[in-house]
């Protein structure tokens, strides 16, 4: 009995262990399997990477966008890639040159990349729509010249309007009244401003940045030509050019505007903000994307205020168009996520939440179309929407060209030389003319008919 006993106490071992075995082994299976499951998982996960420059708040609006992105498509991750603006397009030339630029970048220069972009429009959900959102003139702009590139490289994160603002507080202090309608000439405000300025003590009429962009829309109402339309060149001497460059030097020479924006510097930009926040400062030409700012840096000091596009003796009244562009880039490993990013970004809906929290003009057509709510400066944001259809198509093409960042640099510089009075005028404009028609000699399929 004690022998049957103990051998069936040792059946009954051998079979717990067998199944203890068993078990303890199909869990090692399955923990390799749910190992396994977790390295696909994460190796499905596809990291992108955006270049990046922050002004104001852009990169928490976008941030916040693309935790909502990320939530819905979990297998995407997006890291924003913060620099600074002043390095944003050289460490991007960088790169690309390197064989490693980013997968997307936040950029303005446009015209600088063309043919490096990735064409979004095979790998879109719906192109007709992306495309049909958004002005063909930007779109262009990122387009290889020559009208046969047809393709879809990104869109306008924000459009900027070059523009005039004035401090509407002091011409109330001066009891001058503020001119009335859209048609109001560079002379009348200059004139008002001076007076303004006169009657308040304050140290400034007139002020705009130190960019040669800030100053082709003026020139243009003054009737420059300055890119021909027959040959895609530069033509930098021309009557309306020479007269408001000499207008400019007449507010440096009798104190209307500080010399400090445009003489010294070290060549670089410079904008004339800081004085008009300060109250120095009654009209200020610079541009769209500092309403942001000025809403917050301002706030209830006193009232300031959009007003449209001075006009030249020509009936021109005309600023120029600039903007941020969001775009692809054509060595990103995974074009069909970038493109569904991209996608998303662009949509009325988004957009108009991102420029409504950014406080930034939207270049979204739909949104326009529906109206922006902005928290703040809507009658500003305004004015410069009304200013868009007045942009000329020279302003659209200049703009987009391919050698913009070059006329543009040269034009503040040599400018620059000009006011502090180190060179004159037709030196100015003999070195500048040099220097595009170097550019354009070198690459002449960057420089063609439009």
């Amino acid at each position: 009995m004690a022998h049957a006993e103990e051998f069936h106490f040792e059946k009954v071992s051998k079979m717990f262990s067998r199944k203890f075995f068993r078990l303890i082994a199909l869990l090692m299976v399955a923990a390799l399997m749910f190992g396994a499951l977790g390295s696909v998982t994460r190796a499905q996960t596809v990291e992108l990477r955006i270049l990046w420059y922050n002004d104001g708040n852009e990169g928490e609006v976008y941030r916040a966008a693309l935790d909502k992105f990320e939530a819905a498509n979990p297998g995407i991750k997006v890291t924003l890639d913060v620099v600074g603006f002043s390095d944003l397009h050289n460490i991007l030339q960088a790169n690309i040159e390197a064989g490693t630029p980013p997968d997307m970048g936040s950029i303005t220069q446009l015209g600088r990349f063309q043919g490096r972009y990735l064409d979004l429009r095979p790998y879109l959900a719906d192109p007709e729509a992306f495309e049909a959102n958004y002005p063909e003139s930007f779109l262009n702009w990122l387009r290889v010249p020559g009208g046969q590139d047809k393709g879809i490289y990104g869109f306008p994160r924000s459009v900027g309007v070059s523009g005039p603002f004035v401090n509407v507080t002091l011409f109330e202090q001066a009891g001058i009244p503020l001119p009335e309608g859209d048609k109001v000439t560079w002379a009348e405000w200059i004139d008002l401003a001076t007076k303004v300025a006169k009657a308040t003590n304050t140290p400034y009429a007139v002020a705009i940045d130190r960019s040669g962009h800030r100053t082709f829309g003026p020139m243009m109402s003054y009737g420059a030509q300055i890119l021909d339309p027959a040959t895609g060149r530069f033509t930098v001497d021309s009557p309306g050019f020479r007269a408001f460059a000499q207008e400019m030097k007449r507010w440096h020479d009798e104190g209307l505007t500080p010399k400090e924006v445009w003489i010294g510097g070290g060549g670089a930009y410079r904008a004339a903000k800081e004085y008009f926040v300060n109250g120095e400062l009654v009209f200020y030409y610079s541009g769209s994307w500092q309403i942001s700012a000025f809403t917050r840096e301002i706030g209830d000091a006193f009232e300031w205020r959009a007003v449209p596009q001075p006009c030249g003796e020509t009936g021109i009244c005309g600023g120029m168009p600039g903007g941020t562009a969001l775009v692809a880039f054509a060595g990103t490993k995974h074009p069909q996520e970038v493109a569904k990013v991209m996608e998303y970004l662009a949509s009325t809906e988004v957009n108009i939440e991102t420029s409504a929290n950014s406080l930034f003009l939207t270049g979204n057509l739909k949104a326009i179309e529906q109206g922006v709510p902005y928290p703040a400066s809507k009658e500003q944001f305004d004015v410069f929407l009304s200013n868009i259809p007045k942009l000329t198509e020279q302003g659209w093409r200049l703009q987009g060209h391919p050698f913009i960042d070059i006329i543009n640099v040269e034009t503040r510089d040599q400018l620059g030389r000009y006011f502090a009075g180190e060179i004159d005028l037709d030196e100015a404009i003999r070195r500048l003319q040099a220097k595009v028609d170097e550019a354009c000699d070198n690459e002449p399929n960057k420089c063609i008919p439009w």
